[in-house]
């Protein structure tokens, strides 16, 4: 096994596992667009004219992600592109709990008011922070097995491999 070999399956297991994560969450979301905007206006922070467009928005964008990732296709964009809605989604989940706002915090489904001791801020915020670390885990190092990505970097290999003694005979 290759020092890669343990590092390509870790990050395979990150990049399916965000897939995952954002496929159900933006299917969820999706499957309730009155709840969605019922939880991104329950944040306060948004104008009342951009809750509903951040919450039609939303949805598609993360089965985007979702499906980026599944397929192993723009895994770097796909994960900076989830680095930066997971970087939203704390602050708007730290902002809440700062501010005392009872809201279920709406990531896979519902949101909205709850009970004071309903909010789950805790457990809410290193489950995001769980999914940021391996968003940028996939920034970092996006090469992950069965992968559309691998499968461009090695047709990229396969035709320079092909080019190169072509090449090597041009210089001499």
């Amino acid at each position: 096994m290759t020092a890669g070999r343990p590092l390509d399956v870790l990050g395979t297991v990150l990049r399916l596992g965000l897939a995952a994560v954002w496929l159900v969450s933006g299917a969820v979301k999706l499957s309730e667009p009155f709840t969605t905007a019922v939880a991104v206006a329950a944040y306060r922070v948004l104008p009342d004219a951009l809750v509903v467009p951040v919450a039609t928005l939303l949805p598609p964008l993360e089965i985007a992600l979702g499906l980026l990732l599944l397929a192993g296709l723009a895994t770097r964009l796909a994960a900076v592109v989830g680095t930066v809605l997971l970087l939203a989604f704390v602050a708007g989940l730290v902002q809440a709990w700062a501010r005392g706002l009872a809201i279920d915090c709406g990531c896979f489904g519902g949101g909205g008011p709850v009970d004071p001791d309903d909010t789950g801020y805790g457990l809410a915020l290193l489950r995001d922070l769980a999914f940021l670390t391996a968003a940028v885990y996939l920034v970092v190092r996006p090469r992950t097995l069965f992968s559309l990505d691998g499968r461009e970097d090695r047709a990229a290999a396969h035709d320079h491999d092909r080019r190169a003694p072509a090449d090597a005979t041009e210089e001499h």
